[in-house]
């Protein structure tokens, strides 16, 4: 039977105090419902039918998928009334999963075993809390079988007192909720339409409601407020990085790094703390990230080392470089193997040879770096005129001076040398030394300038 699958995602989640959507809100760097969607994907649905409201030109513009259909709700009245407006897109031979767009951790394995439940009967994702206040309360006969679901606003005292609730999650046979849906009313005390409704119908029908207990009530949570929104962040981080550490990596402190997209790492890579990964990161083996660094979108090759409080972004670093401390290397720095990249050095758009080196104070952009390049501390290329970006280029064994201004566009031929403290604003041929230095002038008797009477 093929999948069909329902994320609500139509709150506005005023206790967010925010004009971000509730469900854009990110975990992880990434929109809370796009983590929904991904562990729906996993299942591999026919259809994603996203219902949204609040905010939902933002969402749609946010969220993209070649199996995502768009159902709005006008009105929210309930999660019932809300999974009324995907019916007409559902297929009627299906099973429908029905979940949340702001619970970002669920898991597609707890999922997948809940569809495997929903085979011509409905099935009821539900948790054990130790403090199941504002939950609806999941009530079982004396057979320990499934009843029917209790809002907490219309429980009694001992239906207060039960600890298993609904998570809201549900996987049903898509021609049960076309039948048992319009038949559901709004006589309790929010005056909504609860979609968990529909299962004591299925009971009167003589059919069973199966349930699933998820193991780790974490996934089931939802976010409503920004102190929950950060608390799933943290435990999402967590799961994230112990999954890194079980594939082999070391880290100084799991607690203090972030992950806001994917890393790959090989082997015998070591973190320490308060580094930020961003986008999709790569890490050869025995790389080293150094404390209060980050790293967005770049490969790191085999046996480089980030120094203390680097910032990279769209990079490629070969093996065995070092970057830093203090370094930024932005989007199109390309890095040969055992380059070097030192303290309060910036790239851009720039690529170095294998052994090249920017050891310190310098700005490299719109750069080509043959092999073994020095380019000493000071050193700067004006690669914009105002209007326009030009291209330094220097050959193989080129020796930049201390302090030099290199204005392109401009080329420094192989085993040419520029002399510390020059202006070079015209080709150096190969092998020649460069001077372009004012004339120094000497004058006597000139006064030191002091301070005025206030």
């Amino acid at each position: 039977m093929t999948l069909n699958v329902v994320i609500l995602a139509a709150g506005q989640g005023s206790r967010m105090r925010s004009d971000l959507p509730k469900v854009l809100h990110p975990v992880g760097g990434c929109p809370m419902v796009a983590h929904v969607i991904a562990a729906a994907n996993a299942l591999e649905p026919a259809k994603i039918v996203i219902v949204y409201g609040h905010g939902g030109d933002m969402v749609k513009q946010a969220i993209t998928g070649d199996n995502l259909i768009w159902a709005e709700q006008a009105e929210q009245k309930g999660t019932g009334h809300a999974v009324m407006m995907a019916l007409p897109y559902l297929d009627a031979d299906s099973t429908t999963l029905i979940l949340y767009g702001d619970v970002p951790l669920i898991k597609s394995s707890t999922l997948a075993e809940l569809v495997g439940s929903a085979n011509k009967h409905p099935a009821l994702l539900t948790a054990t809390l130790a403090d199941a206040t504002g939950y609806g309360r999941v009530v079982r006969d004396v057979n320990g079988d499934f009843e029917r679901v209790v809002e907490q606003k219309d429980a009694a005292p001992e239906e207060l007192a039960i600890a298993e609730v609904n998570t809201g999650v549900l996987a049903v046979p898509t021609g049960l909720l076309m039948r048992y849906l319009p038949q559901v009313r709004n006589s309790n005390a929010q005056g909504e339409y609860y979609l968990p409704d529909i299962l004591p119908m299925a009971r009167e029908d003589g059919l069973v409601v199966n349930t699933v207990s998820v193991s780790d009530a974490l996934e089931t949570e939802g976010v409503n407020t920004k102190v929950q929104l950060a608390k799933l962040e943290r435990a999402y981080q967590a799961r994230v990085i112990e999954d890194l550490m079980a594939e082999g990596l070391a880290c100084a402190d799991p607690s203090r790094i972030d992950v806001r997209g994917t890393v790959t790492i090989g082997r015998d890579c070591f973190v320490d703390v308060n580094v930020v990964f961003e986008g999709d990161v790569v890490l050869g083996d025995r790389v080293v990230v150094e404390p209060n660094s980050i790293i967005r979108s770049s490969t790191i090759g085999s046996g480089t080392r980030i120094c203390a409080m680097s910032h990279l972004e769209d990079a490629v670093i070969g093996d065995n470089a070092t970057i830093g401390p203090f370094a930024r290397l932005r989007p199109g720095t390309q890095l040969a193997n055992k380059t070097k990249i030192g303290n309060f050095v910036e790239t851009k758009k720039a690529v170095l040879g294998e052994g090249s080196k920017v050891n310190h104070l310098s700005y490299i952009g719109d750069a080509q770096l043959g092999a073994n390049v020095n380019v000493g501390a000071g050193t700067i290329t004006c690669n914009y005129d105002g209007a326009n970006k030009f291209v330094t280029t220097m050959g193989d064994n080129v020796f930049i001076g201390s302090n030099s201004t290199l204005v392109a566009p401009v080329e420094i031929e192989t085993d040419g040398f520029v002399g510390a403290g020059s202006v070079v604003t015209k080709t150096v041929n190969e092998g020649e030394l460069a001077i372009g230095r004012a004339k120094q002038r000497n004058i006597s008797g000139w006064k030191r300038p002091v301070k005025g009477d206030k």
